[in-house]
């Protein structure tokens, strides 16, 4: 089971739910071969990051997404929406939901905002919604989606094979990054489409990795980083080495691509070292993070009041960060799925 139980059914006026929802990063992503369905043989560490979006569920008649941030379709393509869409048919059921998603992650940013945005509503609503599925069921869903979600079930760290869907968790000490993202977006189905045989190799890179974590050792693990994608984005986007240059220039130990890009990582020798990286990376058109990697869950579920104080912070709190946060005097109209006939 998932740990949590079910909220009560004859609180009505306290069905609600707020959650945080991790980014991730690929430590190692090898690409063994192409598959016969068409999908390529991955073998990947992946390592969830505290950078965060932000989501509420509420009880609702039918099912709704609003969504506030520029950019972020808040239709019925976002795949927090659709994971609702494929949790209620996957449980029969006619309950509804409507959420409010506060996008902090990048998109199509190689950390798997998206992706961790649909775990969590899958979290949220086995909850909400009272079905008590036990993780692994809720995987199945999960897969239907995206290849990434089942990790953000879970989160911590993990070696992913096959499709990146099989996973086994890794114990890791905790490892303090630096992200720097372009304001420019990588397609996942682009990137896989340049992939060529020369590219492939033989998983041990994700093996040494996943062993590395156990040790703690930043520089170890900075020294083993590895994204065989890179060499099918990284011509497209020039900017990749220039941010990769300039991690390196401000003291990073190791660098890399995550995912399918365009977002790089450094790896730093603590949290403060790695503050003082992302000081150094004054240039105005890349949005920066120091982050912590995450031992725990990818999902955390949040308490109303302190995500209301977060979400509610207005046009001060925009000025301040470098994340979208809400704010202003009008929300965005909602994305409805009304219930249709079971």
């Amino acid at each position: 089971m998932l740990g949590l139980p079910a909220l009560s059914k004859g609180s009505r006026s306290r069905r609600r739910l707020a959650l945080s929802a991790a980014a991730k990063v690929n430590l190692v992503l090898e690409i063994l071969g192409k598959r016969a369905d068409g999908y390529h043989e991955l073998a990947t560490v992946m390592q969830a990051v505290d950078l965060s979006d932000r989501l509420i569920l509420d009880e609702a008649p039918d099912l709704g997404l609003a969504v506030n941030s520029d950019g972020i379709p808040g239709d019925a393509t976002n795949l927090a929406l659709r994971a609702a869409v494929a949790l209620r048919e996957a449980a029969k059921i006619d309950d509804g939901v409507h959420i409010t998603l506060d996008k902090r992650v990048p998109v199509a940013a190689g950390l798997g905002g998206g992706s961790s945005d649909a775990a969590a509503v899958l979290f949220g609503l086995n909850r909400l919604w009272g079905l008590r599925w036990p993780v692994a069921r809720l995987a199945e869903v999960a897969t239907t989606l995206g290849m990434d979600v089942p990790f953000f079930l879970r989160g911590g760290a993990a070696l992913g094979t096959a499709r990146g869907e099989v996973l086994k968790p890794v114990a890791a000490g905790a490892v303090a990054l630096v992200l720097v993202n372009p304001p420019i977006r990588s397609s996942t189905a682009e990137a896989y489409g340049r992939v060529t045989p020369s590219m492939y190799t033989d998983g041990s890179r994700a093996q040494t990795m996943a062993g590395l974590l156990r040790t703690r050792q930043a520089a170890r693990v900075a020294a083993s980083l590895y994204n065989g994608l890179e060499a099918a984005v990284a011509p497209l986007h020039p900017e990749i080495a220039r941010m990769k240059a300039a991690l390196l220039a401000a003291g990073a130990l190791g660098v890399a691509m995550s995912g399918s890009g365009p977002t790089v990582f450094g790896v730093a020798r603590s949290f403060e070292h790695a503050r003082q990286i992302r000081a150094r990376l004054t240039r105005a058109s890349w949005r920066c993070w120091a982050v912590r990697t995450l031992g725990g869950p990818a999902v955390r579920v949040r308490t109303i009041g302190s995500m209301d104080r977060m979400m509610g912070r207005g046009q001060a709190a925009r000025r301040g960060t470098l994340d979208p946060v809400f704010g202003g005097s009008n929300p965005p109209a909602p994305t409805t799925i009304r219930r249709g006939r079971r």
